[in-house]
């Protein structure tokens, strides 16, 4: 019996320790692949589950589709008049008003149409497959886990120590996440309360060179490195602080967001939150038949923007929103046409949101084509890879090289433009090198510009297809640092326009489509 074998099959799960395995096979990818990038090391990624398989259809709606909506659905399908604006072609459920703001804020980006070939429709495979960031059955490690270890090394043998004192994830909740289940432990510790975090029995075993002795010993070093990364997480969040007056305290995930959101500012260095929200298998009542923007499907989607929303005015507040960026995503979406039973079965493709100070804005990928007759059980194609938004994020986010990312993933990587704009941990010279970014694009009114400015006198113009330039839209000097400014571009006919900023060290492009 191996030890990962023997852990598997101790009792100690009830423990909650952060790196019991649980049978994975042995699948390394090499430690030398990654060098963690400093400029990276301060910054946070939340994931947001949505167990059960979230009805994309019915949270991101398609509104050049809307008329075939109404043949496939026409007992749930919510009155066009109600949604919420985000682009000409695309709209909101009308309880995520908070999301929507966010949107329009720059805050926020959908990425459409996302799942994998061959879509599986069982929620335990499915969610594995999205865990483990692989089709391959065999593949145990998550995407996460099999990233951190490639970061740091001799884990967890090595962990807690003095450069390395705090769990690099935390599962909200009281089991740890797949997603962070590396080759020789779970790089997730499990956290319900982060001012409640109860030590287990602190325990002192000598080896005496027995098979069972080495083992006892293996378990008595991950119960004290528990003990001590709750200290850290109390300590942390003790230390930290909430300012946003927007949490509901009868919303759980708003409570776990602003747990979250005291422990980064308490100075906590964990580079992952992973939090669950279950009730998404919406098979019946997903609506209210009476009122079609209620039902269960409505409480969840309202739960998920009104705690996001808060999260970020915290994040904005404590001065962290550039630190962190999140992303929700479920196993699966659910089926083109609705049920006899106001609800919906399992389907295939979703969108996925990402939100954040440091996101691109706007809405990623077509929208998915609906047909006036469908095959039976016909679920929304898949036309991005959620293993493309996975690289993306390792490579844009955490600073990861590309060719070390390949190395974690069994297909050919097609990276998306999903996350730029921020500076933290770079320096003033690398800073300046950070993309421009026109939000919210499309845009149907006005829109904001967002760059590195060098203190200098700039000039910015607007600019047609052929070159020409048809506005100017601000002329003056701005200090050094991001600079985000209100550009006038209401009244420009329907079209793709640049904005051109120049400057004595600049000369920028940056595209945006007028709806």
């Amino acid at each position: 019996m191996k030890r990962r074998d023997f852990l598997k099959n101790a009792s100690l799960a009830s423990l909650s320790l952060p790196f019991v395995s649980n049978g994975f096979s042995m699948q390394a990818v090499s430690k030398e692949l990654f060098e963690f990038s400093k400029n990276a090391e301060d910054r946070v990624l939340v994931l947001i589950r949505m167990n059960g398989g979230n009805d994309g259809l019915n949270m991101v709606f398609p509104i050049d589709q809307y008329a075939n909506l109404t043949i496939q659905r026409p007992n749930i399908l919510i009155p066009q008049n109600q949604l919420l604006t985000l682009t000409s072609d695309v709209a909101l459920h009308p309880k995520m008003t908070g999301m929507q703001d966010m949107f329009n804020n720059g805050k926020l980006s959908v990425i459409q149409n996302v799942g994998y070939p061959e879509a599986n429709r069982s929620h335990f495979r499915s969610m594995d497959i999205w865990s483990t960031g692989a089709l391959d059955i065999n593949q145990t490690s998550g995407w996460l886990g099999r990233y951190f270890d490639s970061t740091y090394p001799n884990f967890p043998a090595d962990y807690p120590n003095a450069n390395f004192p705090d769990p690099f994830a935390i599962s909200m909740g009281s089991e740890v996440s797949t997603t962070c289940q590396g080759l020789m432990g779970n790089f997730s510790h499990a956290v319900n309360d982060p001012f409640n975090t109860s030590n287990l029995l602190l325990t002192s075993v000598t080896n005496d060179g027995t098979y069972y002795g080495s083992h006892i010993e293996y378990i008595s070093t991950l119960i004290n490195q528990t003990n001590e990364y709750g200290t850290a997480i109390s300590s942390s969040a003790n230390a930290g602080n909430s300012l946003s007056n927007l949490y509901d305290p009868l919303n759980p995930l708003a409570v776990q967001l602003k747990y979250i959101a005291q422990m980064i500012s308490g100075g906590l260095k964990t580079k992952v939150y992973i939090v669950n929200v279950g009730g998404f298998d919406t098979h019946d009542s997903q609506v209210d038949q009476n009122n079609l923007t209620e039902g269960s499907h409505a409480l969840l989607l309202e739960m998920i923007s009104d705690a996001v929303a808060a999260f970020q005015n915290d994040l904005q507040l404590l001065g962290l929103e550039e630190r962190v960026a999140g992303m929700t995503f479920s196993e699966f979406g659910r089926q083109i046409a609705s049920n006899g039973s106001f609800g919906t079965d399992h389907g295939d493709a979703a969108p996925i949101m990402l939100f954040g100070n440091c996101i691109n804005t706007g809405i990623i990928g077509p929208n998915p084509t609906i047909d006036n007759q469908i095959n039976e059980q016909a679920g929304v194609p898949m036309q991005i890879d959620f293993r493309n938004v996975y690289a993306s994020i390792l490579r844009d986010w955490f600073e990861a090289p590309e060719a070390s990312i390949q190395a974690l993933f069994e297909q050919n990587i097609t990276y998306l433009d999903i996350l730029s704009g921020c500076s933290v941990g770079l320096t003033e010279q690398e800073a300046q090198k950070q993309k421009p970014l026109a939000y919210p694009n499309p845009t149907p009114s006005n829109t904001t510009l967002r760059f590195q400015a060098n203190g200098e006198q700039y000039q910015i113009f607007i600019v047609d297809q052929l070159g020409k330039a048809i506005a100017q839209t601000f002329d003056g000097y701005l200090s050094s640092g991001k600079q985000e400014l209100a550009m006038e571009t209401s009244k420009l006919p329907a079209g793709h326009y640049y904005f051109l900023i120049t400057a004595t060290n600049m000369r920028e492009l940056v595209a945006f489509q007028k709806i």
